[in-house]
């Protein structure tokens, strides 16, 4: 950085040396330095925005330009022979088409310039704007799409936006330690995702200073490239479909790929705590998925078999209800006590369970004899 602001002053210098020499416009050598000065100054501004910009939107916009330069030329072309030559009014209206379609060449061709592909100009495949995914805030933080990434399930390129980062810093520079915490990791997150090699990340200017809403900001922009959102906000993901804009949402994926359960089956679940209707107890699978039960209050912190009654699947997740039946349970603990009853010849000493089916043996042989 210290390198460049050397350049960049000596660069300032030697143009207003020049300007003081040669005086461009008869100006007095001072006002002359002056200029060159201003204009050095005006010159490495420049410089500075055209380093935040990529070379994609550079080319696109050096190509928008020159084609409104034509566009403008064949215009005023048109309009020498249809007025007479010499016209003030036709004069003022050459360099206003020349301004006006330059200046929309310009711009245009600068917006779009990040979705060109340099490969396919030269010969390759072109790339569609659909192969472009845009990571929201919530889905970096999560780094599951670090593991989706490095399967391979992903192609085309990431797109991080310039206000996400923004707000993953500001979250990893709040005063909060889970907030901390949490900045951090989606920070480290883009750090791994960009080391991989299998796909390219890219990170865009765009932004939307009338937005004040990041959610906003990303439906505005994906509505632009017409590319898709990568989330796991299930509210973004509802807003993002009532404006026409394709969601990839995280949390969807991992619903479809748990297990399925259908209703009749049974399943072994350990009631964590108290339900919040009648007599009903609530357990969670390793997924996180609830499973709430019937009848089964007063089997907290155990682990009981239920017969599966019926399955909710919603965009928010999936939610398992069950019924716990006694009997069930008791042909479990009868089955498990027979699996653990030691064999025939052992030198094992008697289960409490064997000591107790014998005494009741000996008492129905005593009233048998009697």
């Amino acid at each position: 950085m210290s390198n460049l602001l050397i350049i960049r002053f000596l660069f300032v210098v030697l143009l207003s040396a020049a300007a003081w020499v040669l005086r461009p416009f008869d100006f007095p050598a001072p006002y002359s330095a002056a200029v060159g000065f201003l204009a050095g100054a005006a010159i490495v501004l420049f410089e500075i925005q055209v380093r935040k910009t990529t070379l994609k939107r550079l080319i696109g916009a050096v190509f928008g330009s020159l084609l409104g330069i034509l566009g403008a030329y064949i215009i005023a072309l048109i309009l020498g022979h249809a007025f007479p030559a010499g016209s003030s009014t036709i004069s003022f209206i050459e360099i206003l088409l020349l301004l006006w379609m330059g200046y929309v060449g310009l711009m245009v061709g600068a917006t779009k310039g990040d979705m060109l592909n340099l490969g396919g100009l030269f010969g390759g495949e072109q790339v569609s704007s659909q192969s472009f995914k845009i990571l929201d805030t919530s889905v970096i933080i999560d780094g599951r799409i670090a593991d989706i990434v490095e399967t391979g399930f992903l192609d085309g390129t990431l797109v991080i936006p310039q206000f996400v980062l923004r707000e993953l810093q500001l979250v990893a520079d709040s005063a909060d330690s889970l907030k901390r915490n949490r900045g951090r990791r989606g920070l480290d997150v883009l750090q791994r995702i960009q080391k991989m090699t299998q796909l390219n990340v890219q990170i865009f200017e765009d932004d939307f200073p009338n937005v004040p809403e990041v959610d906003m900001k990303l439906i505005e922009l994906a509505k632009v490239y017409i590319c898709k959102i990568v989330t796991n906000d299930f509210n973004l993901n509802k807003v993002a479909q009532l404006h026409g804009v394709e969601v990839l949402n995280i949390n969807e994926l991992a619903n479809a790929l748990k297990p399925v359960v259908l209703p009749g089956e049974t399943m072994r679940v350990f009631i964590l705590k108290e339900g919040k209707e009648y007599n009903q107890g609530v357990a969670y699978l390793d997924d996180g998925t609830m499973v709430v039960v019937d009848n089964a209050k007063k089997m907290i912190s155990r682990t009981i078999d239920i017969s599966v009654t019926s399955v909710l699947q919603t965009t928010a997740g999936k939610m398992i209800f069950g019924r716990f039946d006694d009997r069930m349970h008791a042909v479990h603990d009868k089955s498990q006590s027979h699996a653990e009853r030691p064999q025939a010849g052992s030198r094992e000493q008697p289960s409490p369970a064997t000591g107790a089916q014998a005494t009741e043996a000996r008492g129905s042989g005593v009233g048998a004899a009697g």
